[in-house]
């Protein structure tokens, strides 16, 4: 029960402490693709704190349960981890952490129920305002025209992905800028941009009081958007998607003193304006690897004991 009470207590530091200590590294909006992965290492670290001590905890409280977890080991490894010493109080952790992981999945299934409900939606309207050919298939042209007076492009994912964009858009789109905007979209696709929201959607509106959870939607939507400009920004250049960005955004009011929505555009545009150097690959490499052990952590602390009873 130690054991259990050990890694509860360990997912909750992390929970708590992890969102303050992300927002300090400055190096975030340089490598947002390594600091994407810290944010899951991170994230799949308190879950496995919790999805650990509950399994403890119901094995301490139901004696079913502990034959199951530790039927291949001797009684050495049971003893290590004295199960029996806390009985009410580890049958009421591993109820309230079972509903814990039973309401994540619910928010789960119900954020991927909404996107596609969404998504839909999105493809009745886009067949409505632009009804297909005779002979045309749907899905059989990767970029979509709308007529629209408002600057605007999305991606509509799916089995045949396609990027819709209005004809006030092309016209506020110079030069390889269209292109631009495409390989933005394609980033995102490529790199199933689309479960990370959904993943860190679902967790913060199960728990909204979970600080991390709440940083880890907040820096999901917006690493997402930077790695994804980066992405096009190798192939067209920095200056021909901050270019993009402003042409589909300056009628939105989002560069004046106070934006209503869409802040992180001026921040991403001045990004890449004023281009920083990227960390030498070393660093990211240690970055990497240091976050994989984040995870790792909890497992040790789980296995320590048996290990040791059998050493």
């Amino acid at each position: 029960m130690v054991v259990s009470l050990a890694l509860l207590m360990l997912g909750t530091l992390a929970a708590l402490v992890a969102p303050g200590l992300m927002a300090r590294a400055r190096w975030a909006e340089r490598e947002p693709v390594v600091a994407l992965w810290v944010w899951q290492c991170v994230v799949a670290g308190v879950l496995l704190s919790f999805g650990l001590s509950m399994t403890f905890s119901a094995a301490a409280a139901w004696q079913a349960v502990r034959g199951h977890v530790f039927a291949p080991a001797p009684h050495a490894v049971v003893e290590a981890y004295a199960l029996g010493a806390y009985g009410p109080w580890s049958a009421v952790i591993a109820v309230l952490l079972a509903l814990g992981g039973v309401w994540t999945g619910a928010m789960l299934v119900r954020e991927v129920h909404r996107a596609r409900a969404r998504r839909r939606r999105r493809r009745t309207e886009l067949l409505v305002r632009s009804p297909l050919m005779p002979g045309e298939e749907p899905g059989s042209g990767r970029l979509v025209v709308l007529e629209g007076e408002r600057p605007d492009a999305w991606w509509l994912p799916g089995a045949a992905p396609q990027l819709v964009i209005t004809t006030a858009a092309l016209g506020r789109l110079k030069g390889r800028q269209l292109d631009a905007v495409l390989a933005h979209e394609q980033g995102h696709a490529q790199a199933r941009h689309d479960w990370l929201l959904h993943c860190s959607g679902a967790l913060a509106t199960g728990f909204p009081q979970v600080p991390v959870f709440a940083a880890f939607r907040d820096e999901m939507h917006r690493l997402v958007e930077l790695a994804a400009d980066d992405v096009a920004s190798r192939r067209f250049g920095r200056l021909t998607i901050a270019l993009a960005l402003v042409g589909l955004n300056e009628d939105r009011g989002v560069f004046g003193p106070s934006p209503a929505s869409g802040a992180h555009v001026p921040l991403r545009v001045n990004r890449l304006l004023t281009p920083v150097e990227r960390l030498t690959a070393g660093r990211r490499l240690r970055l990497t690897a240091a976050a994989a052990l984040v995870p790792v952590v909890p497992l040790l602390v789980a296995f320590v004991p048996g290990l040791s009873a059998l050493g």
